[in-house]
């Protein structure tokens, strides 16, 4: 026994000894940091390498497979290409170097023969690891791929000649974005090896909505209201049949919540719209899209007939003129205001939609489960209200002499409205359903006063003192004809009196106008006497 463990202690002696002879060789060769022959980053040799160089050959591996090409397998034979650089390449494991760096020269002195001894007969193959971007993966499923779903299609309503048609569903394939990103990200940092490769993506199946049986039960009138839009312009009541055609025909399942801005945006031309008077922080503005807001107030009120459940309304800035206060319902982008209700009833419903002889009607079919004593009726409510005190009058040097813009005044109002329902001729309840506050505007008038004419512009400037919109709108004409705005006898401004107000402040120039009026009007009176 004695013998055997002697002879086993000068075994590893001369291994040692051999080893430290070795190494010894090998040190006085080359630098410590040399990378043995037989070592491998997976194709690469890494023999004789430094640290800096084993990185540089491997980081230069992986920049070449940036170029490779995954294909993305979606939706009804589709296909997505991207490149391994758009998903986020990169170098997963760089610790490899230090491990190939210390082979065989780390560990006790047993563990360092034994790894030198492995190089003599077998290569030693450390494997790549690859990293990937999951963000940028799930940009490319959602931007690349997603547009090759092919959305469910509910079984809908249509209205031809006054009868419903039924249509029916279409079941949906669309991807699975999570489970996607999740085969792509798995695939890559598991299997990929470089080079073109084809990622299967995750699809599902949507299935659609209704039945022939439940849609052929709507056919009851839920709700119906009408709006005027008589007085508006050719572009304005475009914009209005527009928006209408947007929303008729649309099919609610139970549940189901609708967004009045979803359905008719985008406000553009491609769109159907034109530019037309908006609000926009107190004036009446051209926007595209303008008169928009009568559709969805509209629609507000024939919801209220039905007695949907309503998830979101605001009133207008100002007031409008084609329902009364507290019963209209705007919708903005800028302002992130919209129009939603659910269909809150146990059946479908439809939206019906049409104008006529300037007028927007909006119809909505169901099943009628209410009562037939039951009545709604909804009461507007004139809280307050406030009348323009003054005019307002805002000079520009943008526009010349005789320019005038004037916007008509707005009564503010505060209001609210009440839902009053009735059993059998009978009130049952009256409950508030919103309050409204539209800001009161006085009648504003942009002037122009970019002239080189120092009397035009000291007429003007009088005129403006007076805080009359109408008095500057009679100065403007005539100086914009290129005469004095101040003829004998008229209570404007003649030369004289311009002379006079010159220099002067506005306060000054009101007060000596007035005193001018005044001085005029007893001459007038004894001249009448």
């Amino acid at each position: 026994m004695k013998k055997w463990i002697w002879t086993l202690v000068f075994v590893l002696a001369i291994g040692a000894a051999a080893l430290s002879a070795g190494l010894h060789s090998r040190a006085q060769a080359k630098p410590d940091d040399t990378i043995l022959e037989g070592v491998y980053a997976g194709d690469i040799s890494l023999s004789g390498m430094t640290r800096e160089e084993a990185k540089a050959a491997i980081q230069s591996y992986v920049d070449s497979l940036a170029s490779s090409t995954i294909t993305l397998n979606v939706v009804e034979g589709n296909t997505v290409n991207v490149t391994a650089s758009e998903l986020g390449l990169g170098w997963a494991n760089p610790e490899l170097v230090e491990e190939a760096v210390n082979l065989g020269k780390s560990g006790n002195v047993v563990v360092r023969y034994k790894a030198l001894k492995d190089l003599e007969h077998q290569n030693k193959v450390y494997d790549i690891a690859f990293s990937f971007d999951r963000e940028a993966i799930a940009s490319v499923v959602e931007n690349k791929c997603d547009a090759f779903n092919v959305e469910a299609v509910n079984a809908h309503l249509k209205r031809v000649d006054g009868a419903f048609v039924i249509e029916d569903g279409q079941t949906g394939v669309v991807v699975d974005n999570a489970a996607s990103e999740n085969a792509i990200y798995d695939y890559l940092t598991t299997q990929w090896k470089g080079g073109d490769a084809a990622v299967d993506l995750a699809v599902t199946e949507e299935v659609p909505q209704g039945n022939k049986e439940e849609l052929a039960k709507v056919k009851d009138v839920l709700g119906s209201y009408t709006t005027s839009f008589s007085s508006s312009g050719k572009d304005r009541s475009a914009n209005v049949t527009n928006g209408c055609s947007l929303i008729n025909g649309t099919t609610i399942y139970p549940g189901e919540t609708f967004s009045t801005y979803e359905t008719v945006s985008p406000f553009t031309a491609d769109n159907g719209y034109y530019m037309a008077g908006s609000y926009l922080n107190g004036q009446v503005v051209d926007s595209i899209g303008g008169g928009i807001c009568q559709v969805s107030t509209t629609l507000y009120n024939a919801v209220l007939k039905a007695e949907l459940q309503v998830e979101e309304r605001h009133n207008h800035s100002m007031i409008v003129g084609y329902v009364k206060p507290s019963m209209d319902a705007a919708i903005a982008e800028s302002a992130g205001k919209d129009f939603r209700f659910t269909n809150n009833t146990g059946y479908p419903i439809y939206i019906e939609g049409y104008t006529s002889n300037k007028n927007i009607t909006f119809t909505i079919y169901g099943v009628e489960t209410r009562d037939p004593g039951h009545v709604v009726t909804y009461e507007s409510e004139v809280l307050e209200t406030i009348q323009p005190a003054s005019e307002s009058i805002v000079q520009t040097t943008s526009q010349p002499i005789g320019f005038v813009d004037v916007q008509s005044a707005h009564v503010g109002y505060k209001a609210r409205l009440w839902k009053v329902v009735t059993e059998n001729g009978v009130e049952v309840s009256r409950e508030q359903i919103n309050s409204s506050s539209y800001k009161m505007v006085p009648r504003t008038a942009t002037v122009g006063v970019a002239t080189n004419d120092t009397n035009a512009y000291n007429e003007m400037q009088a005129a403006i003192a007076t805080g009359s919109i109408d008095q500057v709108k009679s100065v403007a004409a005539a100086l914009k004809n290129g005469q004095s705005s101040a003829p004998a006898g008229n209570p404007g401004v003649d030369p004289a009196l311009a002379a006079i107000l010159a220099g002067k402040s506005p306060e000054e120039q009101a007060a000596l106008i007035q005193q001018y009026n005044e001085q005029l009007a007893q001459q007038q009176q004894q001249a009448g006497q």
